[in-house]
């Protein structure tokens, strides 16, 4: 199922949402500051390949660099992602059918808006 799934996302636009991110990843990893946000974009890129099957937890025991890391990727506009993935996960989830891909969205809801500190699980 998971499988199906993942190849129903990447046909009804998770491959464009995982290569946005990885563009921007490489981007921001132009900059010697930008790599730890360029970093950040390819795991939101490869949990955008495939979202099925995956996890995303946030750690509790999150260091002070990354809550420094995680205000300033919400100061500088990042979060605009994950108000993306909010609106998308609130659209899919209108139909029965699209419930699964809202669930997606949620999971990289959690991990655009926090992305310091936060880990994908199988």
């Amino acid at each position: 199922m998971n499988a199906l799934g993942n190849i129903l996302w990447l046909l009804l636009g998770g491959l464009l949402i995982s290569l946005y991110y990885a563009i921007y990843g490489m981007l921001l990893c132009v900059t010697i500051i930008g790599i730890p946000f360029g970093i950040q974009m390819f795991k939101l890129a490869a949990l955008a390949l495939c979202p099925f099957g995956r996890d995303v937890e946030i750690m509790a025991d999150g260091s002070c660099i990354q809550t420094i890391f995680n205000i300033i990727w919400i100061v500088t506009g990042w979060w605009e992602i994950a108000l993306f993935h909010l609106f998308m996960g609130i659209l899919c989830a209108i139909t029965i059918i699209g419930i699964p891909f809202a669930k997606a969205h949620w999971r990289l809801l959690k991990m655009s808006f926090l992305p310091f500190g936060s880990a994908r699980t199988m």
